[in-house]
């Protein structure tokens, strides 16, 4: 299941069922070696995806630790070669690489040419004044005569990255040739990035023709990674029902077995009930403390039925009517099934909130908080927080933090799917007895009276109900501006 999740799309998904799934592996048992194997290396690609580099390197290194395939090893390590040159650490991505190279004997094999392309692609981005031409060529010749069409995909992008800044008609080339090959490998994102570097590099008319397969085909991807994240929903709430009816039946014969011991100890005698009644006492003890402990898993067990209830019934559900009237309906209303979608996913969040409500966590607040907004970073866009700190949380109360954590992450939401903004300012601040959140970004803006959408709304709301004050600042030539006062409860 986490690996489907993953090649879907779905890498938070995969995150959780692969640490699910690593309950039931046994370190110590040799068997279980290949799988615990492919197991982190399944968490570690997911968390690769999502870019949280470092926890990726220590899952790929626990995967290394528990594999027994030399070829498998090597691409584990590539890949935490890979990693160290998303964060910027070159040189230990080198000497990974420099390792691969020594240990690697054929050199006309798929495994030298990753090592070799991926070599002069780190000493390149290291140094830009390198040319790492040479070594791209002989990889992709390699890469062609072993007929490895995604090492061949690798290649054309390499090419067509380093082309981009010297020679635009050989970077267009070679984008082209991605975009064939991606094809052949019928993968939709190599052909995303594949047409992202097209429309970027091909004169207008070619452009515009790009762009208009690029937006068809993202929003194929987005729709089919939406009901990814949801097609394991009915399985699960099959299984917890299941544990639930047989917790009840366990509950039962327990309770049976109890009855009976104490008619048994009571009809015993007389001359023995000194011991009688000491071993009855001990004994209805432990039945008890079993019974409750059973009676107190159950009820966690029946909660999570429940959500798992209202994933399948409200979300999963959901989506299914909406991909039904798009595929008996000639013509697609684009607006309502946006809002559709929007309904749906509000509800899916809304049965989050309600799941987390109950969640005790030991991590800091301002940690918490720090995590939620730089996960909306990535390689075009940066998060400049301000003034978090643990300090300023210790006179807000548990309620309070959490109605702003979900002000913050309306926000967050809001400038994610509209802004289009590359960066992103929020700074918190102690002014007397108020807490004040400023937020501002550079991206397109509110155009003045534009109605608020539901994100919007329910975070204005929210500041309401805590007695709190909103004010967008529509004056900016650019981007948006958004002052937030909240008293301290």
């Amino acid at each position: 299941m986490a690996i489907t999740q993953k090649e879907q799309g779905d890498y938070y998904g995969a995150q959780e069922t692969s640490l699910q799934a690593s309950t039931y592996l046994d370190e110590s048992n040799p068997e279980h070696r290949i799988y615990l194997s492919s197991n982190y290396n399944n968490l570690a690609s997911a968390t690769d995806f999502l870019k949280d580099y470092k926890n990726a390197i220590s899952f790929y290194n626990s995967a290394i630790m528990f594999s027994n395939d030399t070829i498998l090893t090597h691409i584990y390590k590539n890949n935490i070669a890979i990693a160290y040159q998303n964060i910027g650490q070159y040189d230990k991505a080198l000497d990974i690489l420099y390792e691969l190279n020594i240990q690697t004997t054929n050199k006309k094999s798929m495994e030298y040419a990753r090592v070799l392309s991926n070599f002069a692609r780190f000493k390149w981005h290291k140094n830009k004044d390198y040319n790492p031409i040479a070594e791209f060529i002989a990889a992709l010749k390699i890469r062609e005569y072993e007929k490895d069409l995604w090492g061949q995909n690798a290649s054309f992008s390499h090419l067509a990255d380093y082309y981009i800044t010297q020679k635009k008609d050989s970077a267009l080339f070679y984008a082209e040739r991605m975009y064939e090959v991606a094809e052949r490998l019928q993968s939709p994102t190599d052909r995303l990035k594949a047409l992202h570097k097209l429309i970027e590099l091909s004169p207008e008319n070619s452009a515009k023709a790009y762009f208009r397969i690029y937006q068809q085909l993202s929003d194929s991807v987005q729709l089919a990674r939406a009901a990814a994240k949801n097609q394991f929903a009915l399985i699960r709430y099959e299984v917890e029902k299941n544990k639930a009816d047989n917790l009840l039946l366990q509950k039962d014969n327990a309770e049976k077995t109890y009855k009976l011991t104490r008619q048994r100890v009571i009809t015993g005698g007389v001359t023995i009930l000194f011991v009688v009644f000491t071993v009855t006492g001990t004994f209805y003890y432990k039945k008890r403390k079993q019974r409750l402990e059973l009676e107190a898993e159950n009820q966690i067990k029946a909660n999570k039925l429940e959500t798992s209830k209202k994933v399948h019934d409200v979300v999963a559900n959901g989506l299914y009517r909406v991909m039904k009237e798009i595929e008996y309906k000639q013509v697609i209303d684009r607006e309502y099934t946006l809002d559709k979608l929007e309904e749906m996913y509000n509800k899916s969040r809304d049965i989050s909130y309600e799941s987390e409500e109950g969640v005790k966590t030991d991590q800091p607040y301002y940690e918490r908080l720090n995590q939620l907004l730089k996960s909306f970073s990535n390689d075009g866009r940066e998060i400049f927080i301000i003034g978090n700190e643990a300090e300023l949380w210790k006179s807000i109360g548990e309620q309070s933090k959490e109605h702003i954590r979900q002000v913050v992450q309306e926000l967050m939401v809001n400038m994610d799917k509209h802004s289009q903004a590359e960066n992103v300012v929020i700074r918190f601040e102690k002014k007397g007895d108020h807490l004040s959140i400023n937020y501002s970004d550079d991206g397109i803006g509110i155009k003045k009276d534009t109605p608020h959408g539901n994100g919007l709304t329910n975070t204005v709301s929210r500041i309401k109900s805590l007695s709190g004050k909103i004010i967008f600042v529509d004056e900016m030539v650019k981007g948006l501006k958004i002052k937030i006062t909240i008293p301290f409860l």
